[in-house]
């Protein structure tokens, strides 16, 4: 390890650190790792179905460890803008919510922000509204424009989950959408019907990479999941299944493709019978149950990683190539996270 390496890690660590109880898991302890004897021999081997390929000269960086080098982050906010690639810095797109938000004066108060362009469509009619995801609440937040930046981080972002909240908590004093019972705001909030979702950045303004391996690897995910019952398209909110957004620049395109996928509580099995166990309400339980409980984050994904991603990472939890694939992520069930 370099020295510059090892004072980055060391920044990382000291500024985004684990708060809340929740621990730094060494490397090895945040997830699960496939196993032959209990997963069976499938999950020592790539797909041989797959037909897909990225291009030949497709080249990324092999070598580097990557687990425990991502910034912590505590909210995460997609912005629905229709499109799969944008200008190089996000922000800098003219009269964007990406935009008012990093010029808001008011910065969210619960940690650090990563603010993602996404090609989630925009609500047919909208004129200069839009929609935005946030996790880990797994929340939809409508009617959202650039002058209303400063009410989305107060009533919304400083007041939702974060990665290093507990699953058992009070619910967020929402009612009928609206922050408090406050009817002063356009902004509306709404569930994310999707168990899962799987992020794939496609910026290609910022990488050539990213552009080209984020629709190959879509095509691979779609294929896997359609038998399962549990693709949906982007205008599809049939409760359930597994939701696949194109987003912004995350870090790492060296290491492309990036992928993150986030798990609802009540998928991972987490919260079963828990709130009772610890104390609780039913109803903490419930919010609970709605909202992210871990995020999974990989990188080097190949389309012939897909089938192995969605049977064991997706839809149980473990990773099966952590030594050249796990960058980070976090686990709330278990209060863990990699930074």
């Amino acid at each position: 390890m370099s020295f510059k390496t090892l004072i980055n890690r060391i920044k990382v660590v000291g500024q985004n650190g684990p708060k809340d109880g929740f621990t730094t898991a060494p490397e090895g302890k945040l997830f699960s790792k496939t196993d032959p004897t209990v997963d069976g021999e499938e999950c020592l081997h790539d797909c041989d179905s797959c037909t897909v390929k990225l291009p030949s000269k497709f080249k990324i960086e092999e070598d580097s460890k990557l687990y425990g080098y991502v910034a912590g982050w505590q909210t995460h906010l997609l912005v629905a803008t229709g499109k799969t690639d944008w200008l190089r810095d996000v922000e800098h797109e003219k009269g964007s919510i990406m935009e008012a938000i990093d010029k808001c004066k008011v910065e969210p108060s619960n940690g650090k922000l990563k603010l993602s362009a996404s090609n989630i469509p925009i609500p047919s009619g909208a004129d200069s509204t839009t929609t935005c995801l946030l996790l880990p609440a797994f929340t939809f937040i409508d009617n959202v424009d650039p002058s209303s930046a400063t009410s989305l981080i107060e009533s919304h972002i400083n007041t939702g989950p974060t990665n290093t909240t507990p699953l058992i908590h009070q619910p967020n004093p929402h009612t009928n959408g609206q922050p408090n019972g406050s009817t002063t705001s356009t902004l509306s909030s709404r569930p994310c019907p999707h168990r899962y979702l799987i992020l794939l950045c496609s910026h290609k303004t910022r990488d050539a990479r990213c552009g080209q391996s984020a629709p190959l690897l879509r095509k691979e995910f779609e294929r896997h999941l359609r038998p399962l019952g549990l693709y949906r398209d982007l205008d599809d909110e049939r409760p359930g299944g597994v939701g696949i957004y194109f987003i912004s620049h995350v870090g790492g395109h060296k290491f492309s493709a990036n992928v993150m996928i986030y798990r609802r509580a009540d998928a991972a099995g987490v919260l079963k019978g828990a709130a009772a166990a610890a104390g609780g309400k039913e109803e903490e339980e419930e919010a609970g149950n709605m909202e992210a409980a871990q995020c999974i984050w990989l990188a080097r994904v190949r389309p012939e990683d897909c089938e192995n991603i969605v049977r064991y990472t997706v839809l149980q939890g473990k990773v099966v190539k952590p030594e050249s694939q796990l960058r980070g992520g976090f686990d709330r069930g278990r209060q863990l996270v990699s930074w």
